[in-house]
């Protein structure tokens, strides 16, 4: 094996122009996967990041058809405390739940005394939200706020409302919403912070305190709209989803109706773009691939083609066709070895420089730069050089075959 070895090598050596080309090709192929992986999974996940723990959460739990229902903001689908209770024990007893948040969901008319528009408001327990949704005060204007994100009679406005009514902090204002009975309640608040809108159809989201949300509602009771949760293991999401969905499929509410669980993909629009990078990145290794097998396979024939003499020769004098094969399969192998080393070195290389000079990028209509951290995991790493070797062997299978069964007497005539 050792002999055959050094023979591979050497009959690569002999066409050199030919090999590095091969060599090059393999070997850019695997820096443009490599790069494309690591670059757009760091984009992907610091897209996700943005909606997760600014917003949404990395899960969500809603009374059953809510969800179907959610462009209406339907308060008569609000979870009553015994349901709320019931997923706050469930949460409670749940190790991989980092925090939790309940959250009142309205839609209002939002006045300056001026001028009126309409605005998705959220009332919230600024701790419990902060908790879940780590990001949201960095959208704040200005910076995040010395003490609590707001307070009871202070609402956060989103920043397209604040520039179109020109209303800054410290202003005045009026919601004006409609109760579940139809009648209409108003309530003053202190402009206590302007948000940058995220991309999304939350560009219009205000927050105000929860106990705000409830008496511009009229509600007597402690019941919510929606519990955003939080995990400390994002990684963990589908069997959590799974584990919740069990446990509260069960609860029953006011006309029987129960409760449904949705993952951050289930309520953004956002995730056919993380679904539209995953089948990227696989069109990106099916070229890949596809430059491997074209440049393996060419070298291959045009080397059978050219040591026909030869071969018919190394038979002629006794060598066996299975060494023959094997002859030529380390041709191959090598190159496509060759090209798999040189190319993760350099892809390494490369998605080093890029954390130590970062690229940033802007997302959306976010006004900060997003800084990327590009990084491979040692499974893709392994998998997509496997994925060359393989194909590179397999590429010199036929013309490694067609060698190895050459008549001796033809392929010494062959001029």
């Amino acid at each position: 094996m050792l002999n055959i070895l050094k023979i591979a090598v050497r009959n690569l050596a002999r066409f050199g122009r030919r090999t590095l080309l091969t060599s090059s090709l393999i070997t850019l192929g695997i820096v443009g996967v490599l790069l494309f992986v690591g670059v757009a999974g760091s984009f992907k996940s610091i897209m996700i990041a943005q909606f997760t723990d600014s917003m949404l959460g990395h899960l969500q739990v809603h009374r059953k058809g809510y969800v179907a229902s959610i462009d209406s903001l339907p308060l008569n689908l609000n979870m009553p405390p015994a349901m709320v209770a019931k997923v706050e024990q469930t949460l409670s007893g749940m190790d991989a739940v980092a925090a939790y948040s309940e959250r009142i969901k309205l839609g209002a008319m939002f006045s300056n005394f001026t001028e009126t528009t309409s605005v998705r408001v959220n009332g919230v327990d600024p701790s419990k939200e902060v908790a879940t949704t780590p990001l949201l005060p960095g959208r704040l204007i200005g910076g995040k706020p010395a003490g609590p994100l707001l307070k009871p009679g202070q609402i956060i406005i989103p920043e397209l409302i604040a520039r179109g009514m020109k209303v800054k902090v410290g202003d005045t204002v009026v919601l004006v919403a409609t109760n579940r009975d139809g009648s209409v309640n108003g309530k003053t608040f202190t402009v206590g912070g302007v948000m940058q809108s995220a991309s999304g159809p939350t560009g219009k989201d205000g927050y105000i305190h929860i106990d705000d949300a409830r008496a511009l509602l009229r509600l007597k009771d402690a019941e919510v709209s929606e519990i955003a949760i939080r995990l400390k293991n994002p990684g963990q999401l589908d069997p959590v989803y799974a584990q919740l969905s069990q446990q509260l499929g069960a609860v029953a509410g006011p006309g029987k109706d129960g409760l449904e669980v949705h993952t951050w993909a289930d309520l953004s629009p956002f995730s056919s773009i993380v679904r539209m990078l995953d089948l990227l990145a696989v069109f990106i290794k099916i070229m890949m691939v596809s430059i491997v097998l074209i440049s393996v396979m060419n070298v291959m024939v045009m080397a059978v083609y050219e040591r026909i003499r030869e071969i018919g020769t190394i038979a002629a004098i006794g060598t066996p066709p299975g060494r023959i094969l094997s002859l030529f399969l380390t041709e191959g192998l090598l190159l496509g070895l060759g090209g798999a080393v040189l190319g993760t070195a350099i892809s390494l290389a490369a998605i080093y420089a890029l954390n130590v000079w970062k690229v940033s990028v802007h997302f959306g209509m976010q006004q900060d730069a997003i800084r990327l951290s590009p990084a491979v995991s040692v499974t893709d790493t392994v998998t997509i050089a496997a994925m060359v070797v393989i194909m590179a062997l397999l590429a010199s299978l036929q013309p490694a075959w067609k060698a190895s069964r050459m008549d001796p007497v033809k392929a010494l005539g062959h001029v």
